[in-house]
């Protein structure tokens, strides 16, 4: 019997996603950590089902009018929840921040820096005082008008959109056009404007090339499509778009990488030239604050500007401003973050950097009280940086506050006060609460997958260390902290790069060696010389030995429900495909395109082949129900009257990946995409699951399988950054040994990884550091896991020494 001073969080029923109509008892004022394999069903406890009933409470009491204005997460399915307080998520959001986002805004430091200069500032005489306002690089009042406080501008030249002037306008003189049919009918319109597009580019007119390449015109123009054989193409009205224009736009607007990375390549970059990179306008940057200007100190790594400010003085304003600021700066620092500046931009952090931070800001609030449900919080932290985020969350809960942690680091799972762990498997395999308890009592529990990686400690099976095939070698690289650095990365090898937080891994593995090994052909396709200047470094040498990049990360891989687990791998297709040959879709007449539910024809149009429509409430939130005429099938009646074994289109998609192995057995082209879903431990996901619904893991692992799906084409190197972020030890055990078997095969394979279980398996250590930030960016040690880890001045190799059972 619950009472209203109940030490306890009571779930009674609750059956959110997999969960298994789940009774579990959590007391209150405890660091307890939720555990289990990926898609077990812990974050739906913890953060489907907890989290959003304590969200759903909160906006009970919010006036109707005002809940429309705030993203709500809908109710859980649950019986009861009793003994609930007031809750705060902190999240690994996934979604990519905004260029003007920084470090500086996440955590509202740069607000308070901003007020230092306002009122404490020194001002030139006779200069007005400014508004706070006026610092910002994202005000209208602060930002500065050339760069609109971006602090650089893009410009291109003829030279690099037209990279061959020997080429005509028709055979792709201008490179920076896109490709397929909207490369073609910028073409045709050019074409219909009467500029010749069979001439070689450089002899056309300058005048004509001037127009072509940077005019901001936009003509419409009808447009009189060659007709092709047996195809009719009417003509049409087409718009014209210079090459400047359409680089622009897309570097600007896009939401892809790879066509930003594309437009990337026809612009160059430099410092704005009216406030040299500031950001801001002259008058703010005339105020100056300890000798400083706002850009210099919001440039400095967060222990300089401590220092900086510490050194200060000032009178009483300043006192109080920079008394404010260094507590908050502590937070952060405290939190292995000291390394970033405020002007660091979001885009280029992690996600667990981004959301240490906003837990720095938590440890601010002074709540008392209240449920934090954390995502794994040490995801991309070293482990010797755990130790100080422990620390952080114990004094979360010594404030008074009861800390929820879904996590997979061991570590973490050791010092919590009670652990939940779910399973025993994934999907449907998973969805139960095995234990819920003090960490000792998980001993006792034989079917949990996380009881081996807790209590056992038997070293690791031995494995001969691989020799390399050759070597990729980088000279000079320079970029962010890294600074002249020389790095060997032995090729048909497993190499793990480690160092602490910032000490430049990413930029060394993600950027540095990725753009020299995507900007390794010349526009003409012919490989470049063995040994040349890249972007990020001064040369590169053994390029010529790799034939293909990989790389494998952990963004989503569609954005809306629309984009699934079977539309990226090319499932889809194939499916679609057997069902437009049964014989009553022969008989209708019914092509693979009637068995998508993206186009018009064979999706139910109620709903647009959604399953869900939304449903207005006049002042309350609009919500979303299923479709009343499909019911969630997402298609038509008449499309789901074509079955393939019994099995409608919209009940294929709900199969999971190891259902549907069986079900497709004896289609080869359907065996072989989940096969390899099944090798990276997938067999419980939905054919049809959202993208949106995937965690950054298993985007990553579908990713990797559709990968290892394609035909293997001449020597390629796979790129991770944390492949093993979000994965229980357990899962990773699966990664390993496809990623291991992509090696065997004769590829090569670079981890960033903070896994030391992982490391210690590598062939090739590569550790970065010593420390983070201005502290980092050289090579402390590099050689076989055996070698760092006996390494001297290198922070891994104390902790590496344990799965490798050295003294």
């Amino acid at each position: 019997m619950s009472t209203p001073h109940d030490p306890y969080v009571r779930v009674r029923g609750a059956r959110e996603n997999n969960l298994r109509n789940v009774r579990v008892d959590i007391p209150r004022d405890t660091l307890t950590v939720f555990t289990g394999v990926s898609g077990s069903g812990k974050s739906s406890l913890a953060f489907g089902t907890i989290y959003a009933e304590a969200q759903r409470r909160y906006f009970e009491s919010v006036a109707p009018y005002a809940r429309r204005l705030i993203h709500q997460v809908g109710a859980p399915a649950v019986g009861e929840i009793t003994g609930l307080p007031p809750a705060v998520s902190l999240e690994q959001r996934r979604s990519a921040p905004g260029a003007r986002s920084s470090v500086g805004t996440v955590t509202t430091l740069s607000n308070s820096l901003r007020m230092l200069f306002s009122r404490a500032g020194t001002y030139p005489g006779g200069a007005e005082r400014l508004d706070s306002d006026s610092f910002s690089p994202n005000t209208a009042v602060g930002a500065c008008p050339r760069c609109h406080g971006l602090g650089r501008v893009h410009r291109t030249t003829e030279e690099l959109l037209v990279p061959d002037p020997s080429l005509s306008i028709r055979e792709g003189a201008i490179a920076a056009w896109p490709g397929a049919w909207q490369g073609k009918n910028l073409r045709d319109v050019l074409d219909a404007l009467g500029h010749d597009v069979d001439r070689p580019w450089r002899d056309l007119d300058p005048a004509d090339r001037e127009w072509i390449l940077f005019t901001d015109e936009q003509p419409v123009v009808t447009v009189h499509p060659v007709r092709d054989a047996g195809r009719i193409q009417r003509p049409y009205q087409g718009t014209y778009m210079s090459a400047r224009h359409y680089v622009m736009h897309t570097f600007a607007d896009t939401k892809s990488r790879a066509l930003r990375t594309k437009a990337e390549r026809f612009l160059t970059s430099e410092p704005c030239p009216v406030c040299g990179g500031s950001r801001l306008r002259p008058e703010a940057m005339a105020v100056t604050f300890a000798g400083r200007t706002i850009a210099e100190l919001a440039g400095l790594p967060l222990t300089g500007l401590a220092e900086a400010l510490t050194a200060a003085g000032g009178g009483d304003t300043a006192r109080v401003l920079t008394t404010d600021l260094l507590a908050r700066i502590e937070t952060v620092t405290e939190l292995g973050l000291g390394y970033l500046s405020l002007d660091r931009t979001a885009p280029t952090l992690s996600s667990g950097e981004l959301q240490r931070l906003r837990l720095a800001t938590q440890l601010r609030s002074g709540l008392f009280g209240v449920v934090y449900v954390l995502d794994e919080p040490s995801a991309g932290l070293h482990p010797a940086d755990t130790e100080s985020l422990l620390a952080v969350l114990g004094r979360l809960k010594e404030a008074g506050n009861t800390v929820f942690v879904v996590e997979h680091q061991m570590d973490v799972v050791r010092q919590a006060d009670w652990l939940v762990d779910v399973g025993p498997l994934a999907g449907e395999h998973g969805g139960r609460v095995l234990h819920s308890g003090p960490p000792a009592g998980l001993a006792d529990v034989e079917e949990s997958a996380t009881r081996r990686f807790l209590f056992d400690d038997a070293p690791a099976p031995a494995r001969e260390v691989r020799a390399p095939s050759g070597w990729l070698r980088l000279h000079g690289v320079e970029r962010h902290n890294v600074h002249g650095m020389d790095a060997a990365f032995p090729l048909g090898v497993f190499t793990a790069v480690t160092g602490v937080s910032g000490s430049g891994k990413s930029t060394l593995v993600g950027q540095v060696l990725a753009d020299v090994l995507a900007d390794r052909r010349t526009p003409d396709g012919a490989e470049q010389p063995p040994e040349r200047s890249v972007p990020g470094c001064a040369s590169a040498e053994g390029l010529e030995a790799v034939d293909r990049l990989v790389q494998v990360d952990q963004k989503p891989i569609g954005r809306t429900p629309r984009s699934n687990l079977a539309t990226y791998t090319g499932l889809f297709d194939v499916v679609r495909k057997l069902f437009a040959g049964t014989g009553t879709a022969r008989e209708r007449g019914y092509r693979a395109g009637r068995f998508s539910f993206n186009v018009t024809g064979g999706r139910c149009e109620t709903c647009q082949g959604e399953g869900f429509v939304s449903v207005e409430l006049l002042f309350l939130p609009s919500t979303y129900a299923p479709c009343p005429d499909c019911h969630g099938a997402r298609y038509n009646p008449e499309t789901l009257e074509v079955t393939l074994r019994g099995l409608n289109i919209a009940q294929v998609l709900d199969l999971t990946v190891e259902s549907a192995a069986g079900f497709f057995a004896g289609t080869p082209a359907a065996e072989r995409s989940l096969r390899t879903l099944l090798d990276v431990g997938l067999g419980y996901l939905r054919l049809g699951q959202p993208a949106t619904e995937l965690s950054g893991g298993e985007a990553q692992r579908i990713k990797l399988a559709a990968e290892l799906q394609r035909a293997r084409r001449g020597h390629t190197l796979y790129l991770l950054d944390e492949p093993t972020t979000g994965l229980h030890p357990a899962d990773v055990e699966v990664l390993m040994r496809q990623l291991h078997g992509l090696v065997d095969a004769g590829s090569t394979v670079v981890v960033v990884e903070h896994d030391m279980a992982v490391v210690a398996g590598a062939d090739w250590v590569i550790d970065l550091g010593p420390g983070g930030g201005d502290r980092g960016g050289r090579i402390v040690a590099a050689g076989p896991p055996v070698d760092v880890a006996r390494a001297e001045g290198s922070r891994t190799a104390g902790y590496l020494r344990a799965p490798l059972h050295l003294e």
